[in-house]
């Protein structure tokens, strides 16, 4: 131990510098070094030599053409992000990632404008749509757990010009919803502060919390959403205990209530249009749900861990959301005027659930429920720093973005991208700002249908890569986890984000007009349609541009990359394995691992 040579070498240290210094020594004898704790803080932050956000060769470069196959399964081999998450993150990510304010507070606004059946219809086609979406999605990130996956996929699998449109149209929607869930997080604190402390101050304080949780790393954002989300299924949980104790007449001041409100105010609102409508909230409350393909890059083991996270979006589908706003429907009339009196995204006084608790003449619970909004809000503003950042550094390794966002520092960290997002967060300031609606609604309008054109991108890659997985000579045995759905669940997920697309076109360019408002101007109709709609011609712009400039080609599948970025090399022999061991499983467990 007094040998001044003990040295223990870390990944971090090990680097070419390190050979023209001539410190390397050999092989069995340790040196060892004192650092101070500042000096092993700032020297965190110093770029890893060997990291890469995406492997060299483990996807279709920017100019179309196919890096080496071999020097991109030697880089895969050691992926530089951390690979720090592990299968209950993933699994909390999965099950209550998405559940935020577009749950809680936007299904009030959808409750009002299309009734109680089209708030559970909606509901109920957008999630067999993300249910097949999620298994296509798991199926490639198992097989190439690759950062940056959904512009990976589309680079890889259909076009190195669609691959650029989605990765920034994916980046665009996680860098604008940073500042407006910040903003939102502040106004949740209105409830109970009622204005005597300045927004701003509000927004400084929950900024630098998030920036924080994500200097941490990947692992302190899997922490961090294990707890948040823990916090949101317990209290979605125990609202639908609440809620049949109030509609069978449990609550304080409340009888049996039953179905009368689908008789008496009635089941739909608007009619089809309104069922239309109520699309783009179910779109918003489950945007984020694909995240969890997006962190297979950093998890410790997916192929273990996904598809069991990936098997229960399925439950989080009809419990959280079918049945939990089921009971909304029951307890909430559409006519209630407050469902409009939002004042902003996260504004608990027009929260359905907050509202049938209030009616039920229960006290206190809406101040908790108040707080598991907020909750729900930091939840949304640390994904978007992760999902950003992620993205944003692998597409500058695709030669898609500025090089300088692909710097990875010593703890995995995209650290120049985290520093963009959280930049661009400094927008929420805004909040106290007279032009403030305005900033806002422009600002989700160039996210506003992000969500929908990633998941019709995921299938569509997905239906690519198994066509050419077959052209190629490969068996779907050889895939360590199949979707269940396969690729006709693909092609329907497809087709319904085809349609909700159209439904939004529709209902943007002639809103729904209410029997005594004042009817829409010309430039009022403009407006409608650009704040719903600006997203669409913003992909294709970016497409045209790019494909115009760069010339790639349509990726055929007889010529797809199919082997690099498969962390497991031996995934053969370990399908094998796996697959005798399932056989002398009893009866009940198989049927438990077929859906969790």
């Amino acid at each position: 131990m007094d040998d001044p040579r003990e040295k223990v070498w870390n990944r971090s240290e090990y680097s070419p510098s390190a050979y023209d210094s001539g410190e390397f020594i050999d092989y069995g004898i340790q040196l060892h070094r004192n650092r101070s704790l500042p000096t092993r803080f700032v020297d965190s932050f110093k770029r890893d030599p060997n990291a890469h956000a995406v492997p060299k060769g483990s996807t279709v470069g920017g100019d179309g053409k196919i890096f080496d196959v071999e020097g991109a399964a030697q880089a895969t081999a050691s992926s530089p992000l951390q690979r720090h998450l592990k299968g209950r993150h993933l699994q909390m990510i999965a099950i209550g990632g998405s559940i935020g304010t577009g749950l809680f507070v936007g299904s009030g606004n959808a409750l009002a404008i299309g009734g109680p059946a089209s708030l559970v219809l909606s509901f109920m086609i957008t999630g067999a749509m993300l249910y097949c979406t999620v298994h296509a999605l798991g199926e490639m990130a198992v097989l190439f757990p690759v950062a940056g996956s959904f512009s990976a996929y589309s680079t890889r699998f259909l076009d190195p010009a669609w691959g650029f449109a989605m990765g920034w149209n994916y980046a665009m929607q996680w860098l604008v919803v940073l500042p407006l869930e910040i903003v939102s997080a502040t106004f949740t604190v209105e409830y109970w502060s009622h204005g005597s402390v300045n927004n701003a101050a509000w927004v400084a304080v929950f900024l630098v919390l998030i920036i924080v949780i994500n200097l941490f790393g990947v692992k302190g954002y899997g922490e961090a959403e294990f707890i948040f989300s823990i916090i949101k299924v317990v209290a979605v949980i125990g609202y639908i205990i609440l809620g049949i104790i109030i509609n069978v007449g449990g609550g304080p001041d409340g009888g049996y209530i039953g179905g009368k409100y689908w008789q008496n105010p009635g089941a739909f609102n608007h009619g089809f249009k309104g069922l239309c409508s109520v699309f783009v909230n179910a779109a918003f409350a489950f945007a984020g749900t694909e995240l969890v393909g997006l962190a297979a890059a950093e998890t410790a083991n997916p192929r273990k861990s996904l598809p069991t996270a990936i098997k229960q979006v399925f439950w989080r589908i009809t419990l959280f959301y079918v049945v939990s706003l089921t009971l909304v429907g029951l307890l909430v009339p559409y006519t209630n005027p407050r469902l409009l009196s939002a004042t902003n995204a996260a504004d608990a006084t027009a929260s359905p659930f907050v509202i049938s608790i209030v009616n039920a003449g229960i006290t206190g619970l809406p101040s908790v429920f108040n707080g598991v909004i907020m909750i729900a809000v930091l939840s949304v503003g640390n994904s978007s720093i992760y999902g950003s950042s992620r993205t944003l550094a692998a597409l500058a390794e695709q030669n898609q973005a500025p090089k300088i966002l692909a710097y990875i520092d010593r703890k995995g960290r995209p650290i120049v991208s985290i520093g963009i997002a959280s930049l661009l967060g400094l927008l929420g300031f805004f909040a106290g700002s007279k032009r403030q609606k305005a900033a806002f609604a422009w600002m989700i309008a160039l996210s506003g249908l992000s969500s929908i054109v990633t998941w019709a991108s995921i299938c569509l890659a997905h239906i690519r890569f198994r066509r050419g997985w077959r052209k190629q000579g490969h068996t779907l045995d050889e895939l360590a986890f199949r979707s269940q759905p396969g690729v006709i669940g693909s092609w329907i997920g497809f087709i319904i984000n085809c349609l909700v697309l159209v439904a939004q076109f529709w209902t943007g360019a002639w809103p729904i007009v209410d029997d005594g408002d004042t009817p829409l101007t010309p430039t009022g109709h403009a407006r409608s349609f650009f704040q719903v709609y600006l997203a669409a011609p913003v992909v294709v712009i970016m497409y045209v541009v790019y494909k115009l400039w760069y010339r790639t080609p349509f990726i055929r599948s007889y010529n797809m990359d199919l082997h690099t970025g498969i962390r497991d090399l031996n995934v053969a022999e370990l399908i094998a394995e796996e697959r005798a061991e399932r056989a002398t499983w009893p009866a009940w467990r198989r049927v438990y691992k077929f859906f969790c």
